[in-house]
C-alpha cells in the first residue's frame, strides 16, 4: 500500500466541449495534480438525459497525446459495456502510448436506463458482479502471461495474444468501484490493488464501516488489507472566504436533494471550508489509511479552486 498522499479531480464528459475539457486536464497538469479520472456512461446523468456525453475511451486516448505527465483515470469502466479482452487490449495500448499513465479502474455497472437505451442486457447484480470477476481474472492474465486461455461461466478465452504489453509488471494497478459488502467487496479482497466506494458525499465512519467488511473478506481469503491502497472520491468546495464557501454549499444542496434524496445535512460536501479547514477534514481519511483523493469540484470545474487547493492543501500532504 502506498503511504504516499495523491490527490486527482475528476472531470466530467457530460456536456462541456472536447476542447473545454482539454483545457481543464491540462490546468490540472501545470498544478501538479497527481491524476485525472473520467466516468464511464453512454448517456446523460446528472443534467438532461440528452445531454452531451463524451466516450470515456475515445476522450482517455485523446488526452494522452496532448498531455506528458498527469495519469488518465476510469472512475470507473463498465464492464459489459465491452468483452473483457477487448478491454485488456485497449488498455495495455493506452498504456504505452501514455508511457505507464493510465489509471484502470473497473465496476460491475450499474445505471440501468444506459443499459436499456444501449441494447444490453441488464442482469441481476450478482451475475453482474460474478461477470466482474471473471473479468478481472481474464485482464490480468492478458497483461501478464504470453497467450493465456480461461474458461469461465461468462467469459472463454483461447491462447490471447497481447502484445505489446502495459509497462508496468506484472500489470498495472487495478481499481474496483463499488461498495457492495456482500459480493462486490468480496471481489475487490479477492482481485484489486485498489479499492474505491464510500464515494462522493461519504464521512469517515460510512468509509471505515465499508474497510471493517473488506478487512474480514481479505482475512477470509488470506489477504493482507496493506496489500490495497485506499483510494475515496468526494465533492470538494475550498474558498479563502467562508461566506463564499457557504453560498456554494447552499447553492450545492438545492440542486443535489433531487438526485440523492438525502436530508441536507448529509448533502454538505465532506470536504468544504477555507484550505485550513479542508486540510483538517483531508486528515480524518488520512488517519484511516486513504492515500488517493479523487476530488470533484463544486461550482462547475472552478478552476480558481483546484489552483488554491493545489497551493494551499497540497503541501499539508507533501
Amino acid at each position: 500500500m502506498s503511504s504516499k498522499i495523491d490527490f486527482g479531480v475528476f472531470t466530467s464528459v457530460e456536456s462541456p466541449s472536447f476542447n473545454e475539457l482539454l483545457s481543464d486536464v491540462k490546468e490540472c497538469e501545470r498544478l501538479g495534480y497527481h491524476s485525472i479520472w473520467l466516468s464511464d456512461h453512454l448517456i446523460g446523468m446528472y443534467r438532461r438525459i440528452d445531454a452531451e456525453h463524451l466516450e470515456c475511451w475515445t476522450t482517455l486516448s485523446a488526452l494522452a497525446g496532448a498531455t506528458s505527465r498527469i495519469r488518465l483515470g476510469t472512475l470507473v469502466l463498465c464492464n459489459p459495456f465491452r468483452h473483457p479482452p477487448l478491454i485488456a487490449k485497449m488498455a495495455a495500448t493506452l498504456n504505452v502510448i501514455s508511457g505507464g499513465r493510465m489509471e484502470f479502474g473497473i465496476g460491475a455497472g450499474g445505471h440501468e436506463p444506459e443499459f436499456r437505451a444501449y441494447g444490453y442486457p441488464f442482469e441481476r447484480p450478482a451475475q453482474r458482479i460474478r461477470r466482474l470477476s471473471e473479468a478481472i481474472q481474464i485482464v490480468k492474465s492478458i497483461w501478464a502471461e504470453s497467450s493465456p486461455s480461461f474458461d469461465g461461466m461468462y467469459y472463454q478465452i483461447r491462447d490471447a495474444y497481447c502484445f505489446p504489453k502495459p509497462l508496468q509488471k506484472p500489470h498495472p494497478p487495478i481499481m474496483i468501484g463499488g461498495g457492495g459488502e456482500k459480493l462486490l467487496l468480496r471481489v475487490v479482497a479477492q482481485h484489486a490493488d485498489v479499492c474505491n466506494f464510500a464515494t462522493w458525499l461519504g464521512r469517515p465512519g460510512d468509509y471505515l464501516s465499508k474497510l471493517n467488511v473488506l478487512e474480514r473478506h481479505c482475512e477470509n481469503i488470506g489477504r493482507d488489507l496493506k496489500e490495497i491502497r485506499k483510494s475515496w472520491t468526494s465533492y470538494v468546495i475550498v474558498k479563502e472566504n467562508s461566506g463564499e464557501v457557504e453560498e456554494i454549499v447552499n447553492w450545492f444542496v438545492g440542486r443535489a436533494a433531487p438526485y440523492y434524496g438525502l436530508p441536507a445535512d448529509r448533502l454538505r460536501p465532506p470536504i468544504s471550508g477555507t484550505p485550513e479547514e479542508c486540510v483538517e477534514q483531508i486528515q480524518r481519511y488520512v488517519d484511516i489509511g486513504v492515500s488517493l483523493f479523487i476530488i470533484m469540484f463544486v461550482d462547475g470545474y472552478g478552476k480558481g479552486q483546484a489552483k488554491l487547493f493545489a497551493e494551499e492543501v497540497f503541501p499539508a500532504f507533501r
